[in-house]
């Protein structure tokens, strides 16, 4: 009894993780068409096009710039973006604009 007691624990924290990880993706995914995209179309910069997103490997660069703004980029407080979603964001720039 107890060994299913386990094995039903174990599936359900695998399961969670799971959709925890899949929140995460899909919201800095969500994030960024929502707020981003519009002057970052595929990582690009419609306003400075030499300035991309494309390579950044630093979340606290991207974070930074969220709220701070500049070279033509709005500042976007934590009412506009919360620190959570800015972290989801910064994992998503991260991930998907490698290169």
């Amino acid at each position: 009894m107890k060994k299913s007691i386990i094995i039903a624990t174990v599936a359900v924290s695998v399961s969670l993780m799971s959709v925890a990880a899949f929140a995460a993706e899909t919201g800095g995914e969500a994030i960024f068409k929502a707020k981003c995209a519009s002057c970052h179309p595929d990582g690009g910069n419609i306003i400075n096009p030499k300035s991309t997103l494309k390579g950044i490997k630093d979340a606290k660069k991207i974070t930074n710039k969220i709220r701070k703004g500049g070279g033509g980029m709005p500042a976007f407080d934590a009412k506009a973006i919360s620190d959570a979603d800015a972290k989801l964001l910064a994992g998503y720039i991260i991930k998907t604009f490698k290169k």
